[in-house]
C-alpha cells in the first residue's frame, strides 16, 4: 500500500506542476485560455493573478515532492500536510471559482491522502 500511496502523491505533485505551467506560462495561449474559456483580452488582464495562483500550485508540488523524498515521520507529515492543503484549495476553488476544481484537484488529493493514511 505504501508504494500505491507514493505513486498517488507523485501524480498529485505532477498535476500541480502541470497547473503551474498552465497558469504561469500558458495562460494567454490557447491551453490556458481554454481552461476557463477566456478570450485574449480577459486572459491578458488576469495573467498576473493566474501567475500568482500558478506559483502557489508550484509550492504545493514542491511540498509533495519533499514529502516523497524525506524519510520517516518528516516525510509522512509533509505528505499529509500538503495533501490536506491540496484538498482545502480544491474545495475552496470549487466553491469560489469553478465546480470542476473539486474533481480535478480536491478529489485526487483526497484519494492520495486516504492512501497515505492507510499505508501508515
Amino acid at each position: 500500500m505504501e508504494l500505491v500511496a507514493k505513486v498517488l502523491v507523485g501524480l498529485v505533485a505532477a498535476l500541480h506542476v502541470y497547473i503551474l505551467v498552465l497558469e504561469m506560462f500558458l495562460w494567454q495561449r490557447r491551453p490556458g485560455r481554454s481552461l476557463h474559456g477566456f478570450g485574449p483580452d480577459l486572459a491578458r488582464a488576469t495573467a498576473p493573478l493566474a501567475a500568482n495562483q500558478g506559483l502557489y500550485n508550484g509550492f504545493l508540488a514542491a511540498g509533495l515532492v519533499w514529502g516523497l523524498v524525506a524519510a520517516g515521520p518528516t516525510g509522512f507529515g509533509a505528505r499529509v500536510f500538503f495533501l490536506g492543503c491540496v484538498v482545502v484549495a480544491g474545495v475552496f476553488g470549487a466553491v469560489t471559482a469553478n465546480r470542476r476544481i473539486l474533481f480535478a484537484q480536491a478529489l485526487p488529493g483526497a484519494v492520495a491522502l486516504a492512501a497515505v493514511l492507510a499505508a501508515r
